[in-house]
């Protein structure tokens, strides 16, 4: 079909190039519009997202002094210099020090914090690193050479978590492993306290260690009411007096009875 001549009055209803700019003017105006919302909407929600996690991982839970009333720390050499004089001064009794981590890792700064320590008068236990890809026989000789033969007041503790450790291990692997390991300080006089959060508790833990000592990670008040734990960690980004930056926290579940208790009574 031929197209038929445009008639004269038509000539009238031809767009000008002039209306034609200011169309895509509002229309760039428009897209600007929505793409400005979309990244106020977007910076809204990743606020929201960060405050909720600022809320869970750094505020602490509230900790009663009077029902716990024993506080510590627990140091490793990514700590750096603690004074701890000045730690016990500021109402601080014990501390767990990192001693080593898988089959041949030692923390560069575990005889100079415990010498500081019992200098200090605080209470000591050593804590290793469990590798869930190391044999659990050489982590524990590793973990005791590494202690040495000094004095530990809170004794030995195993570190049990996923984070830093690898996680293509196997479920049975680990706990073959970490079997061997406790059954080793076992067999050398230890009886030994577990470090995870409840996750790792549930996991690699509960069944076959139930009943042992627990040193319990976790940022909820949950824990003031369910008290089957010995030691709780409850804060990550605590301020002591002593130490440069941030530092762990932790209470000990008893009164200062208990406490006392506990060293009359080993």
């Amino acid at each position: 079909m031929r197209n038929k001549p445009l008639h004269p009055r038509d000539y009238n209803k031809t767009v000008e190039p002039q209306e034609c700019e200011i169309k895509i003017k509002k229309r760039s105006r428009n897209d600007l519009l929505i793409a400005g919302l979309f990244v106020v909407v977007t910076a809204l929600l990743c606020y929201a997202g960060w405050w909720a996690w600022h809320q869970y991982m750094i505020s602490p839970p509230y900790v009663d002094e009077e029902r716990f009333p024993i506080r510590g720390i627990d140091l490793s050499a990514h700590n750096g210099y603690a004074n701890l004089n000045a730690a016990a001064a500021d109402g601080y009794e014990f501390v767990f020090l990192k001693a080593s981590e898988g089959a041949t890792h030692r923390d560069a700064n575990f005889v100079l914090n415990y010498q500081k320590a019992m200098h200090a008068g605080m209470k000591v236990g050593a804590y290793h690193f469990f590798r869930f890809d190391r044999d659990g026989v050489e982590q524990a000789v590793n973990f005791l050479r590494s202690v040495g033969n000094r004095h530990l007041d809170l004794g030995l503790a195993i570190d049990v978590e996923e984070q830093g450790n690898p996680t293509n291990i196997p479920l049975d692997t680990i706990k073959m492993r970490l079997e061997m390991m406790v059954e080793y300080l076992n067999m050398a006089g230890h009886r030994v306290t577990f470090y995870s959060n409840r996750d790792g508790w549930k996991k690699y833990l509960v069944d076959e260690y139930n009943g042992m000592p627990l040193w319990i990670c976790s940022f909820t008040s949950e824990n003031a009411r369910n008290r089957d734990w010995t030691f709780w960690q409850y804060n990550h980004r605590g301020k002591v007096a002593g130490i440069r930056g941030e530092v762990d926290l932790n209470a000990f579940s008893g009164s200062r009875e208990d406490w006392e208790n506990m060293f009359e009574n080993p």
